[in-house]
């Protein structure tokens, strides 16, 4: 009974992620050739979300700044998530809502990106943040699930949303990690030439 439960769990993963191959490969290639730009234009790229997605902030921040498969020189890339002064701070002294917000107030600069994640796309810290973000002119490369939720109706034409088609939170959660890991291997791709893994 436990294997069949592992196996479906195995087997719903391996499905979604075929089935979001199709859907989200523009979106990814838009999003990597964004943060590109970005980058190269001495820009930065500050990253927000909670739970599991203030991991995967860590996990892609860190991907930029050490390396990804590459050596090459670090890329400037800040989790917003992992400050606990300012984090517990802010959310005292204001609320958790404004948790992002307030450091994209300090750290952001027009022309950084904000990598948004949220699997509901509800999350009202991670829309504080992206309100920040286009009161900052910074683009948003926004990951969500479950249809976008409201973070997918206040993106702009000039923004990249990358919504996983499923509603289970820990489905959603494993495809995000696999965009990110698409996103570091296409800024690779776009600084040492499209062949870089052959």
């Amino acid at each position: 009974m436990r294997n069949q439960r592992i196996l479906g769990h195995f087997t719903e993963s391996a499905e979604l992620k075929q089935k979001a191959a199709k859907v989200l490969a523009g979106p990814i290639a838009a999003a990597a050739d964004l943060m590109f730009s970005v980058l190269t234009q001495g820009n930065k790229i500050l990253a927000c979300g909670n739970g599991g997605s203030a991991a995967d902030c860590q996990h892609f921040a860190a991907e930029l700044v050490g390396r990804f498969e590459q050596e090459r020189l670090p890329l400037p890339a800040m989790a917003l998530t992992t400050d606990t002064s300012i984090l517990t701070a802010v959310g005292n002294d204001y609320s958790y809502q404004d948790i992002f917000a307030k450091q994209i107030q300090a750290f952001g600069q027009p022309g950084d990106l904000l990598l948004a994640i949220s699997t509901s796309g509800n999350s009202s810290n991670v829309i504080a943040a992206i309100e920040a973000a286009h009161e900052r002119e910074m683009n948003i490369v926004a990951l969500t699930g479950k249809g976008g939720g409201n973070i997918g109706a206040m993106l702009s034409d000039s923004d990249v949303h990358i919504c996983v088609p499923h509603e289970r939170t820990a489905r959603i959660q494993e495809v995000h990690l696999l965009v990110i890991h698409c996103l570091c291997d296409g800024i690779d791709a776009a600084l040492f030439g499209e062949d870089i893994n052959e």
